[in-house]
């Protein structure tokens, strides 16, 4: 296979290629260097379910704020010094510093019944429904 082919494989579709890029996480665009948050929400009857990956926190560096249907975590992923190594960093691709997610649900939330559980770089929110907040259709007169 020569490069010709090679480019000729990945032109075929140009919209595909243009909305590929486009719709690409952020990750992807800034290079991978950056700490970023992200989540899977699942919704049953009575709750979400919200599991967020936060490799390289501590739990107490996270902060969960709910307001109605609105979520935010942010984290802190901080650098530990290592005085044990002596010489020069040629190359440095873990990131430290702060990293902020908001999403809103369908929903509002109980945020009374609310639990959050921090394990092996996952951070799973439970986030019950509240009561009271069912939509209803609108008959048009």
């Amino acid at each position: 296979m020569n490069n010709l082919s090679l480019l000729d494989t990945a032109m075929k579709d140009p919209f595909e290629t243009v909305f590929r890029g486009f719709l690409a996480p952020m990750r992807l665009a800034n290079g991978g260097d950056e700490l970023d948050i992200r989540l899977d929400v699942v919704e049953k009857d009575d709750a979400f379910q919200v599991q967020a990956d936060l490799p390289g926190v501590k739990k107490e560096d996270i902060n969960v704020r709910i307001s109605g249907n609105r979520i935010q975590i942010d984290a802190e992923a901080r650098r530990e010094k290592d005085v044990k190594e002596k010489g020069k960093l040629v190359r440095s691709e873990r990131y430290y510093g702060t990293v902020s997610r908001v999403f809103t649900l369908s929903q509002d939330v109980d945020d009374t019944k609310a639990v959050a559980k921090y394990e092996n770089g996952v951070l799973t929110l439970d986030l019950p429904k509240k009561a009271g907040t069912s939509s209803r259709k609108l008959t048009i007169q």
